[in-house]
């Protein structure tokens, strides 16, 4: 029932219903304690569980591991031939391997325990007929809740009698406006935006006060099942992590059956005894084995992760996201405050006279008015100058420089008539307030009664077009209304919000404002057209993305001609199509599947929504990121195979439940930030490209020798040097190396995609075989020859592996020619390059170094072969490359003569 004060209560019957649905005899008593005692030790408490996962757990599972496994047995037999020099150095790679994958597992924060602490602490209800104030962990189902301006909603209520009450809901449904409450019975299937007769659990009151009845606690709450969804997410590993846990896998499985058959081949000559059989063969196994492969990975992301925060003003948490960031072919993204600034703006004005258009978007007051695009002063035109008077006065917000950046207290719809009366005038008006009138969801308008400084009353109004419209007919029968309305109609359809401004001289003797004063006619100013803008910088990212083969999706709980208005403007799509979250529920499962993976804006969702559409698209097989920054864009954030968070605007829930932060809350970083990944994944598919075959030629070197029945030339410390110490440090020099030309014209890699293609394998092949091949004939000729000892020849093939790297190196680094001008694209490969060698004459000459590594000093000769056999290995693989650009620019040419022809 409605009251001329804003006041609303449900009907006696329906109030009734209520009542026995949930068995609470009397409202103005609310429940008995012993009635709420007993309930909630039926129900449990109003409150959220969170696991967090033991430390230790997350250090044991970095054990877990095919390769680590390998490596403890080898650690194990190393022991027992009592060889521990071997030991130790294969027990610290086990060691720096696992506390590097721990470090980073560990970064990953608890979105669970965040969502917990956004339950009110404190609840005000009516028990054995008193209003008290509980803890809001004791509600149960039933309890009568009183709420006010400030408060936080404790749980799920059903209203049943408000004053003037609206919601701040934009963490839980992406509404950037407060909501307008009611009391009346709404359907069913009514959107999670549009249930104007409930009030959810952590969301605020933004005006007046109300009652309603508990009817969901802690997980039933629909903050609750957003934190059941959150903890129901298992994200699958990273594209690119899997492949490499299969290829290390499949490495190991290849090694362990070379090993064995080498292993029956030696015992089957008789040339080796058990013992040193068994200590070549854990060598090869070693050797060959790519421990270096996760921690190089690791590092290389690393750095990536951290040129991305101080670049791009990104914070990434786990290393594998920095990598997925290349890969993503769909952005679903939330609108408000990622898309658009989330700060409504007047962009035009319309007055009985003329239409004026208002430059520049957001709260702060820059900007100009323009006529037929010519700008003008708003204190010359005396329609622009009054409507924007009477918008500023008829208003209860306030606009505020904080930091450097300006922000309102209150309506952002009120906001944008402050900021845009600022863009015309610095002064306030200089007038006197004698009463006011609420804005209320019954009658849809506000108004305020100011005294003129030469002592006129006036009568300000701002509200909905169809109040405030038929308020001008009463003073004027003449007025065209119809034309106004449909001017009203035909910019909502554009998403865009009207909002008609009046006002009225009344005699001195009227100070306050009565019931139907506004009703008996006011002379109408104009209408305001508001929207919260698109940002300027957004249109351009996307149609880079666009360029690059990635598509955007926007998913978002507006209106969905507000939401498709928002789409055409940013160029989301050459034709955008959109649906809402009630059609896809009333779809059949291939229907619905079909409009989650091909439509282009999603309106009127709910988390749950959102977290399907996701995961939709991650099993029609596309990389998919989620940019949002509100609690009900948690689960989607999660379940992304990255999920993207606004540092500024977003909720500490959204960011703890995304993989990525962008500090600046800008959607342009997201373009910035695949480029980056992009370069990144590149990146290590080099360092994988050339760490392999360095250690095949290691296990090659060993397997040869035991066919050959040979003196073996490296020892299982060797070997380790090689593939931990050297490799990592020389492939630092990857984490400088920039981007490839045309990095974002190129389509996104499939998922399904093969790291490795074909000419990969093989010249992994040929390049491990060349360096184990020269190295054994180099080291056969000289120990032959009686040019040195044995430990001389041993520390000669390592120098030779070693060098083969470093000329390795300048082939893989670019696509193109190595002696072209991006030889000099990174200087810091120059620099690892030196630092590498320091390491090398280290390992050479140190007397410390020799003793642990059985090394011995190198005279020009050696050094001279050590260099020689990289000079082949760069030959070699730069012809291969040189034929294969010939074969591309031919390939291209032959494409283009046949399509032109």
């Amino acid at each position: 029932m409605d009251s001329p004060d804003g006041q609303r209560s449900m009907t006696h019957s329906e109030v009734s219903a209520l009542q026995q649905e949930l068995k609470v005899p009397d409202l103005e008593a609310g429940l008995t304690s012993q009635e709420a005692a007993k309930r909630l030790a039926e129900n449990g408490p109003n409150a959220l569980e969170s696991y967090t996962t033991p430390k230790w757990v997350i250090f044991i599972r970095q054990f877990n591991s095919l390769i680590i496994y390998i490596l403890i047995g080898a650690a194990v037999l190393t022991t027992v031939m009592g060889h521990m020099t071997d030991t130790i150095i294969i027990g610290l790679v086990i060691i720096i391997n696992a506390i590097i994958g721990y470090s980073q597992e560990n970064n990953a924060s608890n979105a669970l325990e965040r969502i917990k602490q956004m339950l009110s602490h404190e609840a005000t209800v009516y028990r054995d007929g008193d209003r008290v104030d509980v803890d809001a962990a004791d509600l149960v189902v039933g309890d009568v809740v009183f709420l006010e301006a400030g408060d936080n909603v404790p749980a799920d209520l059903r209203l049943f009698d408000i004053d003037n009450l609206s919601m701040q809901e934009a963490a839980l449904t992406g509404e950037s406006n407060s909501v307008e409450k009611t009391v009346d019975p709404l359907p069913a299937n009514t959107p999670l935006a549009e249930r104007t007769n409930m009030a959810f659990a952590s969301t605020a009151v933004a005006t007046g006060s109300g009652m309603g009845l508990v009817v969901a606690t802690g997980k039933n709450t629909e903050l609750g099942k957003i934190s059941q969804a959150v903890a129901d997410v298992r994200k699958g590993k990273t594209p690119m992590m899997t492949e490499l846990d299969n290829l290390a896998k499949g490495i190991s499985y290849a090694i362990l059956a070379a090993a064995v058959i080498l292993f029956a081949l030696g015992m089957w000559s008789g040339h080796y005894s058990v013992g040193t059989l068994a200590l070549a063969v854990v060598t090869m196994v070693v050797g060959s084995m790519p421990e270096g492969l996760p921690a190089t990975t690791s590092v290389v992301l690393a750095m990536g992760m951290q040129q991305l925060v101080k670049k791009e003003n990104t914070i990434v948490k786990t290393l594998p996201a920095v990598e997925t960031l290349g890969s993503v072919d769909v952005i679903a993204t939330d609108k408000t405050g990622t898309l658009t600034k989330n700060e409504m703006t007047i962009t035009n004005i319309i007055t009985p006279h003329h239409e004026y258009t208002v430059s520049g978007t957001g709260y702060a007051p820059t900007g100009e008015f323009s006529l037929r695009g010519k700008p003008v002063a708003a204190k010359d035109r005396a329609d622009l100058r009054d409507l924007l008077i009477a918008g500023f006065e008829a208003n209860d917000t306030t606009l505020a420089e904080i930091d450097g950046k300006y922000e309102i207290n209150g309506e952002p719809t009120d906001g944008s008539f402050l900021t845009a009366y600022h863009k015309g005038f610095e002064d306030e008006p200089d007038y006197e307030e004698l009463d006011m009138l609420p804005f209320d969801s019954d009658y849809r308008y506000m108004a305020k009664l100011m005294q003129l400084p030469n002592g006129q009353h006036r009568l300000f109004v701002k509200g909905s077009p169809d109040k405030v419209l038929p308020m001008a007919e009463a003073a004027d029968p003449s007025f065209d209304i119809e034309h106004y309305l449909e001017l009203t109609r035909t910019y909502s359809k554009q998403g865009m919000r009207v909002i008609a401004v009046a006002a009225e001289d009344l005699p001195d003797s009227v100070d306050e404002i009565t019931e139907g004063l506004c009703e008996h006619g006011v002379t109408f100013l104009g209408l305001a057209v508001i929207i919260d803008p698109p940002r300027e910088e957004v249109i351009a990212s996307i149609r880079q993305m666009r360029m690059a083969g990635v598509k955007v999706r926007m998913i978002t709980g507006d209106h969905p001609d507000t939401a498709l208005a928002i789409a055409k403007k940013l160029g989301l799509a050459d034709s955008p199509t959109v649906v809402t979250g009630t059609e896809l529920a009333e779809m059949n499962d291939k229907d619905r599947t079909q409009a989650m993976i091909s439509t282009d804006v999603f309106a009127r969702t709910t988390p749950a929504d959102k977290l399907a559409i996701v995961t939709a698209l991650q099993e029609a097989g596309n990389v998919t990121a989620m940019v949002g920054d509100g609690v009900n864009d948690a689960p989607a954030l999660k379940k992304a195979d990255i999920g993207v968070a606004m540092g500024e605007s977003g909720t500490d829930v959204a960011k703890d439940a995304a993989d990525m932060i962008l500090t600046d809350d800008k959607f342009t970083t997201m373009e910035k930030a695949i480029a980056q990944g992009r370069r990144i994944y590149d990146n290590i598919k080099k360092s994988i490209l050339f760490l392999l075959p360095t250690s095949f030629a290691e296990g090659l070197i060993i397997a040869i020798t035991i066919l050959t029945q040979d003196n073996m030339p490296l020892n299982a410390s060797q070997m380790l040097w090689i593939n931990m110490v050297s490799a990592i440090t020389i492939q630092f020099a990857f984490i400088w190396e920039p981007a490839e030309p045309g990095i974002m014209a190129r389509p996104p890699r499939s998922n399904t995609a093969s790291m490795m293609n074909w000419h990969d394998v093989f010249q992994m092949a040929y390049v491990s075989i060349m360096i184990s091949g020269v190295g054994l004939l180099a080291h056969d000729w000289l120990l032959d020859g009686g040019y040195v000892n044995a430990a001389v020849a041993s520390t000669m093939m390592v120098n030779i592996i070693i060098l083969g790297k470093i000329f390795y190196l300048f082939n893989i680094r670019t696509h193109a020619l190595a002696l072209s001008k991006q030889f000099f694209s990174n200087p810091m490969a120059f620099a690892v390059i030196a630092a590498m060698m320091v390491l090398q004459l280290s390992f050479t000459y140190i007397p410390f170094m020799q003793d642990v590594f059985r090394t011995a000093g190198m005279s020009w000769l050696e050094w001279g072969v050590a260099v020689g056999a990289g000079v082949i290995t760069l030959a070699v693989t730069e012809c291969d490359k040189m034929i294969r650009l010939a074969y591309r620019k031919w390939a291209h040419r032959t494409h283009t003569a046949e399509v032109s022809g």
